[in-house]
C-alpha cells in the first residue's frame, strides 16, 4: 500500500477545498466580521463532537488575538451555562449538517436573548441555518475520508474560516505584535517584548576584586562565584577589566607565569558593559551573541556595577 500517494491525496482534496471556498467567498463573511467588531460583549463559539472541538481552537486563537471569546458546550448550556450569554454577545454555532440534536436545543434560548447568532453549516435550511442571522457555508465537495463520512474536509474548512475571520479581526483592531505578546506573557514571543535585563541580571554576591588583587585572589574569587569569571574594580569601586577562567587557562600556558603577578596582567581592559537596566533581554542577547562575551556587565554611568547577565541565564529563561 503507498502510504505516501494516500497522504498526497488527502492533502490534496483538502486543499481543493479550501481554495473554492476562497474563489466562493461572499459578502455574509464581511457581515459576519462587521457582526462582531460590533460587538460589546464577548465572542461564544458552541458545537458538539468534532465541530466543539474546531469551536474551542476557534475561541482560544479569538481570546488571543484580541476578541474576547469563549467555548461554550451546549449540552453544559442546558444544564444552567446558557446564562453565561448575554444579549451583547455574539454566538457562533458550527454544526455540518446543522441538525445536531444538542445544538439545536439550545438555538430558540439564544434567539429569545436576542443574541446575534452565526451559523456555520452546509445547510442554510437546518435548523441551525433557519435561526441564524448569518450563515457562513461551510460546503465541501468531498470528505478526504475514503468512505466520505468522517469529517475531515469540512473541519479543515471549518478551522480555516474561523481563523480567516481572526485574521479579519486583527486587522481590523490593528492588532499588533505587542498586543499579541501581552495575551502570551509566557510565551517565547513575550519574553522577546516584556522581560528586560533588569528582571534577569544578578545584582548579589558578584565575583569582584580590587586592581592591585593577585592572580591567585582571582581564582579564589572565580571559584567562589560561579559565573567563570571575577570582575576588577578600583578603589573607587569603578568596573575597570573583567578575568575569566579562560584567562587563567591561557595565562598557564606562559612560561614565566605566577599566581602572584597581579590580575590585571591577563585582564580584559574596558570590558563590554551596558548601562540600560531596561534594555529588552532579547537585545542583551544580541549584544552578547555579537560580541562573543558570556557575560554582560551592568553599570551606571560612573561605571560602578550594578549587576551581570550571563548567556546562560538568558538561554535558560528562554530567550531568543
Amino acid at each position: 500500500m503507498n502510504y505516501k500517494s494516500i497522504a498526497q491525496e488527502t492533502l490534496n482534496i483538502e486543499a481543493q477545498t479550501l481554495l473554492s471556498a476562497a474563489k466562493n467567498m461572499n459578502d455574509v463573511f464581511e457581515k459576519a466580521v462587521t457582526m462582531i467588531l460590533e460587538c460589546s460583549g464577548k465572542l461564544v463559539i458552541t458545537g458538539v463532537g468534532k465541530s466543539g472541538l474546531i469551536g474551542a481552537k476557534m475561541a482560544a486563537t479569538f481570546a488571543s488575538t484580541g476578541t474576547p471569546s469563549f467555548f461554550l458546550h451546549p449540552t453544559e448550556a442546558l444544564h444552567g451555562d446558557l446564562g453565561m450569554i448575554s444579549p451583547n454577545d455574539v454566538v457562533i454555532a458550527i454544526s455540518y449538517s446543522g441538525e445536531s440534536e444538542e445544538l439545536s436545543s439550545i438555538l430558540p434560548h439564544i434567539k429569545r436573548f436576542g443574541t446575534p447568532l452565526i451559523g456555520m453549516t452546509r445547510n442554510r435550511e437546518s435548523s441551525l441555518g433557519k435561526h441564524s442571522d448569518l450563515v457562513i457555508d461551510v460546503v465541501v465537495e468531498k470528505e478526504a475520508c475514503p468512505l466520505d463520512i468522517a469529517p475531515t474536509s469540512s473541519t479543515t474548512l471549518t478551522l480555516a474560516l474561523g481563523d480567516a475571520l481572526a485574521v479579519c479581526l486583527m486587522k481590523a483592531r490593528d492588532f499588533k505584535k505587542s498586543d499579541f505578546a501581552s495575551f502570551h506573557p509566557g510565551g517565547a514571543l513575550g519574553k522577546q517584548l516584556f522581560v528586560k535585563v533588569s528582571n534577569l541580571m544578578q545584582s548579589e554576591n558578584i565575583p569582584v576584586v580590587g586592581e592591585d588583587a593577585k592572580v591567585k585572589d582571582a581564582i579564589m574569587s572565580i571559584s567562589e562565584g560561579r559565573l567563570g569569571t571575577v570582575l576588577v574594580i578600583d578603589k573607587d569601586d569603578k568596573l575597570v577589566a573583567l578575568v575569566s577562567d579562560g584567562d587563567i587557562r591561557r595565562a598557564l600556558l606562559q612560561d614565566n607565569f605566577s599566581i602572584e603577578d597581579n590580575v590585571l596582567q591577563y585582564a580584559t581592559h574596558s570590558p563590554m558593559t551596558c548601562t540600560d537596566e531596561d534594555m529588552l533581554a532579547s537585545d542583551a542577547l544580541v549584544i552578547v551573541e555579537e560580541k562573543k562575551i558570556q557575560l554582560l556587565v551592568i553599570t551606571d554611568t560612573e561605571k560602578r556595577i550594578k549587576g551581570v547577565l550571563h548567556i546562560h541565564t538568558l538561554i535558560e529563561k528562554g530567550i531568543s
